[in-house]
């Protein structure tokens, strides 16, 4: 089991001691009071900075016990499976007697930063953070130096050392893919995700095991990414539906938000996902089981994904020190967008 790289909180006492003046100019300080010096203030943001401390604006409250706080960063709540995931963190904080405090950072990193430093500052005692995409470790190195817990989920951040909880990408892939080679599809294209990614890079590797192993295609020209959205689905597929030689005949999605746009890019063209080009998503969130026809996808528990995070961090504030991560099962969902290949005209 690795050790925790959770540093001991900064506090008051440390922030004076660095930066020469008393505990009660530190205050003033931090709260910008124009009655002192304009060099006082900036040596004390100088010395908070340097030791990464954090203002808890809750500290008289809860001095001398816990909180009963947890903070939840999700990166976008208007994506249906992070709405799902949040409502598993919800649920698992109700059975536990804690409160959740939650903020949707669409995708902004900036605006991620902002929203970890003020729920610490109201004395959260932990944080279940979804990064916002395009987080790096340096970006989460702050927040590990303020002496909270910290889980992440969904999504891998390479070197931030934090404990993780992710779905089985990689296997997930190889599922899908196997499903259409077994109705006799040969060329299987992947359809939108951004490359870089781990969970693409994951889901990517899984697609060309499976391609491989059954000795099929695996060229770039099967690969189309594109933005996580409906409109970047159904673009994707349009550019795989626009090969003129060798086009596929099915595709795994990067996720089912991705495919729903692709059904409905079928659509446009006179097509059906099912009949005449087999889908299948990945993450099985409840858009897809209300699609005409229904979505086959890789089925991922979101709530449990969220529950499995709040029982990670209760058990790391009460002083465990797991920091690894743990990759969740999967499995397929067939429905009604996979058919039997059709004969090559």
């Amino acid at each position: 089991m690795a050790v925790n790289t959770a540093k001991k909180r900064a506090t008051v006492i440390d922030v004076a001691r660095l930066a020469r003046v008393s505990k009660s100019t530190v205050s003033l300080a931090l709260k910008n009071s124009e009655l002192l010096r304009k060099e006082t203030r900036w040596r004390v943001h100088q010395a908070a900075d340097q030791l990464g401390y954090v203002r808890n604006r809750s500290a008289a409250r809860l001095r001398g016990a816990s909180t009963d706080i947890i903070g939840m960063v999700i990166n976008d709540l208007g994506n249906p499976f992070f709405a799902e995931m949040a409502v598993g963190i919800e649920r698992a904080c109700r059975r536990a007697d804690v409160t959740p405090f939650i903020a949707n950072v669409t995708e902004d990193v900036e605006r991620q930063r902002s929203a970890m430093r003020s729920m610490v500052e109201r004395g959260v005692a932990g944080l279940i953070i979804s990064a916002a995409r395009g987080t790096t470790a340096d970006d989460l190195s702050t927040v590990m130096g303020w002496g909270v817990p910290v889980i992440l989920v969904m999504r891998e951040i390479p070197g931030a050392g934090l404990p993780t909880i992710v779905p089985q990408n990689k296997a997930g892939a190889e599922l899908a893919v196997h499903h259409l080679i077994s109705l006799g599809h040969r060329r299987i294209a992947l359809v939108g995700g951004v490359r870089g990614e781990p969970a693409y890079q994951a889901r990517l590797a899984g697609w060309k095991n499976a391609l491989k192993r059954a000795g099929l295609p695996t060229g770039k020209n099967l690969i189309f990414t594109g933005p996580v959205t409906r409109e970047g689905g159904a673009r994707a597929l349009g550019r795989a539906l626009d090969c003129a030689l060798a086009r596929p005949s099915a595709a795994l999605c990067f996720n089912d938000i991705v495919a729903i746009g692709g059904v409905q890019e079928l659509w446009r063209r006179g097509m059906t996902a099912g009949e005449h080009f087999a889908m299948v998503g990945f993450d099985d969130v409840a858009h897809g089981r209300m699609t005409t026809p229904e979505l086959t996808t890789v089925s991922v528990d979101s709530a449990a994904i969220g529950e499995k995070a709040v029982e990670t961090l209760l058990q790391n504030i009460g002083g465990g020190r797991f920091t690894g991560t743990i990759r969740t099962p999967v499995a397929l969902a067939v429905r009604q967008t996979c058919a039997q290949a059709r004969p090559a005209p």
